[in-house]
């Protein structure tokens, strides 16, 4: 009997230890229910880890701009945006810049009348007739130098300034007469809308009206036409020259970027990049990034002069002045 009661009361003890354990588990897995931010693992992220991916997405895109844009106008700087753009979209894939030449008076008819969104120029807006010059807002990227160039072979390698203008009026129509080869003058000219023109007949020339001649608007081909012609002269922008042709001396002065720079040779032009009011998404991007540092490398290789080594200033009307 006393065996029976024994047995009996070690049965409710190990019922109600089965029954203490059962009601731990229980209120442990209600702890772990109500946790609203468990412990991630290894290959879960956190809220915090998200957000801040989400931050570096944001960064990621705002570093990045897309969308398409025209640059239209002056071929004396369109290597110099060409290889800009180029190192732009490099940076910026979903970017597109094309650029063309024309002309700057093509570049600033085609910006102010909505047709270009940026039109490249070597001549001030307000020199250009027909067009809003208010209207236009200027970007000043760069300096370049123009001159008189000829085929190597003139026998020559200096004119004084009233000797270029007598050549390109046609008074003197062969080398000879000034101490070089016996052969005619070919003059290669440029068109009215060039900009390399108008600095040329301004400050070579003296407005002097030049004489008939091959008219090509071209810089590239400018250069190829005086090379390969006997007796050529024409001028072209200083990041045009290579061995094919020979830059003139003026009035003993050398074409170098130095001698821009300090004012000695008078026959330059800023390179303009124009647009149409203040610029927004893509054109303000590329603009900005014209006038940066990262640009004075490609403007130097390119063969321009900047803008922060120039120790003069010129106005529209040509007024100089020292910086």
């Amino acid at each position: 009997m006393l065996m029976k009661k024994n047995v009996k009361s070690m049965g409710l003890l190990v019922l109600l230890g089965l029954l203490l354990v059962f009601a731990a588990a229980c209120g442990n897995s209600d702890s772990n229910t109500g946790n609203e931010n468990p412990p991630a693992t290894q290959d879960e992220e956190t809220p915090e880890q998200e957000n801040n991916e989400d931050a570096n997405t944001e960064e990621d895109e705002e570093a990045t701009v897309s969308g398409s844009i025209t640059a239209v106008g002056s071929s004396a700087i369109q290597p110099l945006v060409e290889a800009a753009a180029h190192e732009f979209m490099g940076t910026n894939p979903d970017a597109r810049i094309q650029v063309e030449g024309g002309g700057s008076g093509t570049g600033l008819s085609q910006v102010d009348q909505g047709g270009a969104d940026i039109g490249n120029s070597d001549i001030f807006a307000e020199e250009k007739e027909d067009i809003d010059a208010a209207s236009l807002v200027d970007h000043r990227v760069a300096i370049v130098g123009m001159g008189a160039t000829a085929h190597p072979e003139v026998g020559v390698d200096n004119v004084t300034q009233q000797e270029l203008i007598d050549i390109f009026t046609g008074k003197i129509t062969n080398w000879s007469e000034i101490g070089g080869a016996d052969v005619d003058i070919t003059l290669v000219n440029r068109p009215e809308s060039s900009g390399t023109r108008a600095t040329f007949y301004k400050f070579a020339l003296n407005e002097n009206q030049e004489a008939e001649g091959i008219t090509q608007d071209s810089s590239g081909t400018v250069r190829q036409i005086i090379s390969e012609t006997p007796g050529a002269i024409g001028y072209l922008a200083f990041s045009y020259y290579n061995d094919s042709v020979l830059p003139l001396k003026l009035d003993g002065v050398e074409q170098t970027d130095e001698n821009v720079a300090n004012g000695t040779y008078p026959v330059w032009a800023y390179m303009h990049m124009y647009t149409k009011g203040e610029p927004d998404g893509l054109a303000k991007a590329f603009l900005d990034y014209m006038s940066s540092d990262a640009v004075v490398s490609i403007i130097q290789e390119q063969g321009y002069i900047a803008e922060s080594t120039m120790q003069i200033e010129r106005d529209a009307e040509g007024n100089v002045s020292d910086k």
